[in-house]
């Protein structure tokens, strides 16, 4: 057990004194995974807004592809994402394999089902007569899905945070696609995994603590905003 002890105590000194590579790590984990959930919530609440308020054939396939997404495996989306993306794939002209773009794309198919997935659930617990209420004040289509937004910005925030902790905590399809490539594409999951499968339990310990502490101070900030405008408990 003295190695776990020593793992932690090298951690800490190698937070303290800021290890450069651990602090590039750090910031290539934080925007890559906050590209992928921006481009994933923005993707998601137009879909779930889809899902929930559209009137086609196929909606029902559409929830249960959404629902079925939420489980996504990752191995999976970068096994197909290395195909399409190679030299000789469909999408190979745009010559991203191996890069933080890839890496985006990733983490944006997988966050992107989540940020679906609670937009349908935060719209279907609104009261149906919402929009209605809302038409008849005259309110424009646009203004109507706007309001329904700001109504389910509870559901929606919690969206936010669930594709932001399915980016973030990812590791397959990153490795997969971004090759953990030290200096471009090594973010704070894939590093972790090296130095664990190296033996280096110090700095592999350091970069869990960051990874938590990141998420936790993400999670915070968007919990703070999620509950400011939440009614509290009678």
């Amino acid at each position: 057990m003295g190695f776990i002890w020593d793992g932690f105590r090298n951690a800490i000194v190698l937070l303290v004194h800021g290890d450069r590579e651990v602090w590039s790590v750090t910031a290539r984990s934080l925007v890559v995974s906050g590209w992928a959930t921006a481009v994933a919530v923005l993707l998601g609440v137009a879909l779930g807004m889809a899902a929930v308020r559209g009137r086609f054939r196929g909606r029902g396939l559409l929830l249960a592809l959404i629902n079925t997404g939420m489980g996504l495996p990752p191995v999976v989306v970068g096994l197909f994402l290395v195909i399409l993306l190679a030299r000789n794939g469909p999408l190979g002209g745009l010559d991203i394999l191996y890069t933080t773009r890839a890496m985006i794309l990733a983490q944006g198919v997988i966050a992107l089902p989540v940020a679906a997935g609670f937009t349908v659930t935060a719209l279907q617990t609104l009261d149906p007569l919402t929009e209605v209420q809302l038409r008849a004040l005259g309110a424009a289509r646009w203004q109507v899905w706007l309001l329904l937004l700001r109504e389910a910005r509870l559901g929606l925030l919690a969206g936010v945070m669930g594709a932001f902790g399915a980016a973030v905590s990812e590791v397959g399809a990153s490795l997969q696609v971004g090759a953990n490539i030290p200096g471009q594409t090594r973010v704070l999951t894939t590093a972790t995994v090296l130095e664990t499968g190296m033996g280096r339990y110090d700095v592999a310990i350091a970069l869990s603590l960051i990874l938590l502490a990141l998420i936790f101070v993400v999670n915070l900030v968007l919990t703070i905003a999620q509950q400011r405008g939440a009614a509290p408990w009678p």
